[in-house]
């Protein structure tokens, strides 16, 4: 089969590897479409390793077509040949094929394009894991998601005001605030107009703070806005992509019990995962179901055109999810 290799020189080439073997508890899935993540650029730039037994080649979810099954596979799970699903992947997306553990997949919601479908896993189960987990998020609590043209973002808000909360987000420029109006955040902060600190300050200040904040952002402005929170908020870090140093009143954090989180899905164990996964298909599909939650597809591709694609996330010009199509 092919994959997409990273040379040494970081150019991606569609390359012959070898086809995957299923174990006992794992399906054969022919892959359709894997979806694009910050976390793939990681990997290609050598940052973010896959975890230890999974394909060299990047790719964190995918949808397509189960072709096998492992005997394991057969007696624990209620799939068969020929279903249309979606995985979550320690690894190993970009490719023709994927061995996936049955735990890892998840039915393609009824009303969902394979496209969407392959947006969904890895996307979804992050959302979930910081916005119920770790976030401990309820109706009535505000939520602050930083970056809302993100593919990321472009889940949370819709999922959060399905569970009855109230949103903020930032944005760049006013392009990027009209491009994400369809999530319906209550609110959209052009940081190159607002400065977010203070938009936090006036809305404590207004009875209505931020109770769980998810940033993939960091930077200074991180220790400026973590001190108009809730008391007992909860700020989760996921990622630093405007710097990995701030600074903090420490005063500010033990009287308001402020709970500063580091998450990421990819180090959660298998276990966990599953479990996540199976919260998604009993709680939020119902909500994609009705249409009230759905990846934003910003482009799709062939997966030959990889560079392509991550130049899209790399120049900040995507707005919700790049999927690439496996022909």
């Amino acid at each position: 089969m092919k994959a997409i290799l990273v040379e040494k020189d970081q150019s991606l080439s569609w390359s012959d590897v070898e086809n995957p073997i299923i174990k006992d508890d794992q399906v054969l899935v022919k892959v359709e479409c894997a979806a694009v993540n910050r976390a793939d650029l990681m990997q290609r730039e050598g940052d973010y390793p896959p975890p230890p037994g999974c394909p060299d080649w990047m790719g964190l979810e995918v949808s397509g077509e189960i072709v096998e099954l492992g005997d394991e596979a057969k007696k624990l799970s209620n799939y068969k040949i020929g279903d249309k699903v979606c995985a979550l992947l320690g690894g190993g997306g970009y490719a023709q094929y994927v061995a996936v553990k049955y735990d890892m997949l998840m039915p393609v919601p009824k009303n969902c394009s394979m496209i969407e479908a392959a947006a969904i896993p890895e996307a979804f189960a992050t959302a979930y894991l910081n916005l119920f987990w770790e976030g401990k998020i309820k109706e009535g609590n505000t939520l602050l998601m930083n970056a809302g043209a993100s593919g990321l973002a472009s889940v949370i808000i819709p999922m959060a005001k399905a569970f009855g909360v109230r949103v903020i987000t930032t944005v760049l420029d006013d392009e990027k605030a009209e491009s994400i109006k369809h999530l319906n955040a209550d609110r959209i902060v052009v940081t190159t107009k607002e400065d977010i600190s203070m938009v936090l300050k006036e809305e404590l200040e207004a009875g209505h703070g931020v109770d769980v904040a998810i940033d993939c952002l960091g930077g200074e402005i991180m220790g400026k806005c973590i001190h108009y929170l809730t008391h007992g908020a909860r700020w989760i870090m996921i990622a630093s992509l405007a710097g990995q140093k701030t600074e903090i009143d420490l005063k500010n954090i033990f009287v308001r019990n402020v709970r500063i989180i580091g998450s990421t899905l990819r180090s959660r164990t298998p276990e966990v995962k599953a479990q996540i996964l199976a919260k998604l298909v009993e709680e939020v599909f119902p909500k994609v179901e009705a249409g009230l939650v759905k990846p934003t597809i910003f482009a799709h591709m062939p997966i030959t055109d990889a560079e392509k694609a991550h130049s899209l996330l790399y120049d900040n010009k995507s707005v919700g999810k790049v999927v690439l199509e496996v022909k």
